[in-house]
């Protein structure tokens, strides 16, 4: 019943003979509105404007390929060369990759910003309209957030654009922030709490969501102190609790559970396409194994991450496809099963031969959701903003309810973390690695804590501070821009 419930926001029904003139005019068109908003959030492959090519991208390319994770696996090296450039820290301007990623957020944007014009006209109920133009703020600070980790400075559009104004020069990567954090902000004070949403609002963004995401946000830019207390309103509210059992937090059954803060919400029915995703994912097929497995075999485990995890970590198996695993009811991984050598695949996105699309394209209609930020992510966050301001027992208890779930009740593995000073950080960055491990996060928490060049060239890489800590700026934006967006320095 969740299944079929949690999606029902996102039904889309056509709109035969709509026009701006008619449209804007009921509740009914408001909450279309806000699911136009949501849409881009779900697209994994991406139509390029002024271009004939789609663009694949996914969180886990940037967070985890690109970072000492995974590998990028796929048929070899011809197989998504330009991921592979990334990868070795060699990408281009020109790649699709980083237009997919820029011209998805924007669309999202000029959604939210068309929904916070036109909504406020609209005679509906009063708190139903302000909740929406909550939502919008939400998504549009979400949007921008995913812009300025990845490209620093972007341009800051905040209202609706005559094609005239099309063109609109960079802005600095501080005042993108600032408006993040304003969106954020606002958004709070009419989101409503996760247990004030029923079923099937799940995935609408809630105020754990926009609070979890802003603590996120001053993490990112060193605030400490914002962040320990933003951290702390979703802690205190009572509204999350850990799963006791790690692995089930990925399975079908666990989407939406009593950890999850924002998930982007997929389906395996609705019948897309790759010229038209719709509600489903490619993650799933992307990330299987080839061979008898039928998946593409991409997002390796690199062996770095194999060997972070502690003796008998139950996070491992949860994460990890090793030789001999049962990989579902596929069958079992043996390298003549996959036809590859590759000994790790990975299982987050896994997903049984039973749960596939019951009609259609497989590959566009996975039903995983993205677990874009869960409550242990809090935690960690929690634990490594109180580090930074010397409240290292707050730290050490936000660190220690995180390896408390993971060892579930076994007191022979995974024991309490006591130490302070140093070795305390150094054991908040390996919890964020296995726990947070091939959700998209890897790379971009190593950039924002400064550490990326050390961990990067350890790996026999060349990653040049001040340069690989941003992707380039789509050439096809400068271009469009007439010059007046500039680009990243190194490239």
């Amino acid at each position: 019943m969740l299944a079929a419930c949690k999606k029902d926001f996102l039904q889309k029904n056509p709109m035969v003979g709509t026009t701006e003139a008619n449209f804007y005019q009921t509740a009914g068109d408001a909450e279309s509105a806000i699911i136009a908003c949501y849409n881009p959030l779900q697209q994994e492959v991406t139509p390029i404007q002024g271009s004939s090519d789609l663009a694949p991208h996914f969180r886990w390319y940037f967070g985890d390929i690109v970072s000492d994770d995974s590998d990028k696996g796929g048929s070899g090296d011809g197989d998504e060369p330009q991921l592979a450039q990334f990868e070795k820290f060699q990408g281009v301007a020109s790649s699709k990759l980083v237009a997919g990623e820029w011209q998805a957020a924007y669309r999202a944007i000029a959604y939210c910003n068309i929904a916070l014009e036109k909504i406020p006209g609209i005679e509906m109920d009063e708190d139903i309209k302000a909740r929406y133009l909550a939502e919008a703020l939400f998504i549009r600070a979400y949007s921008y957030q995913t812009l300025v980790t990845m490209f620093g400075g972007v341009p800051l559009v905040l209202e609706s654009l005559a094609p005239s104004e099309y063109q609109q020069p960079r802005a600095t990567a501080d005042e993108v922030w600032a408006q993040i954090e304003s969106d954020y902000i606002e958004a709070m004070a009419d989101l409503p709490q996760r247990s004030e949403i029923g079923l099937g609002d799940m995935g609408r963004a809630t105020y754990g969501a926009a609070a979890g995401m802003l603590t996120k946000a001053y993490l990112f830019q060193g605030k400490y102190g914002e962040a320990q207390t933003t951290a702390e309103l979703v802690i205190n509210s009572g509204e999350y609790f850990l799963d006791p059992n790690y692995a089930s937090v990925f399975t079908l059954a666990g989407e939406n559970g009593p950890g999850s803060i924002f998930e982007i919400q997929y389906m395996n029915a609705s019948g897309g396409n790759w010229g038209n995703q719709l509600e489903g994912t490619f993650s799933n097929i992307w990330q299987r194994a080839r061979g008898s497995f039928n998946g593409y075999g991409f997002n390796l485990p690199t062996q770095d991450l194999v060997d972070e995890y502690e003796n008998s970590d139950p996070r491992f198996a949860a994460t990890i496809f090793s030789e001999g695993d049962q990989m579902g009811d596929r069958g079992t991984f043996t390298l003549d099963a996959t036809g590859f050598p590759h000994l790790y695949y990975s299982r987050k996105y896994f997903n049984n031969a039973s749960e596939s699309a019951p009609f259609g394209d497989e590959a566009p209609n996975g039903a995983s959701n993205d677990r874009v930020l869960r409550y242990a992510d809090v935690l960690l966050m929690h634990a490594e903003a109180a580090y930074h301001n010397g409240a290292e027992e707050a730290a050490r208890i936000s660190l220690n309810e995180v390896r408390e779930r993971a060892r579930d009740g076994n007191d022979t593995i995974l024991p309490d973390v006591s130490t302070s000073g140093n070795d305390l950080l150094d054991a908040i960055y390996h919890e964020r690695r296995v726990e947070l491990a091939l959700e998209g996060h890897r790379f971009f928490d190593i950039v924002r804590q400064g550490r990326a060049a050390e961990v990067m060239n350890a790996q026999g890489l060349n990653y040049v501070d001040g340069v690989h800590g941003l992707f380039p700026i789509p050439q096809i934006e400068i271009t469009l821009s007439g010059g007046l967006i500039t680009q990243n320095p190194g490239y």
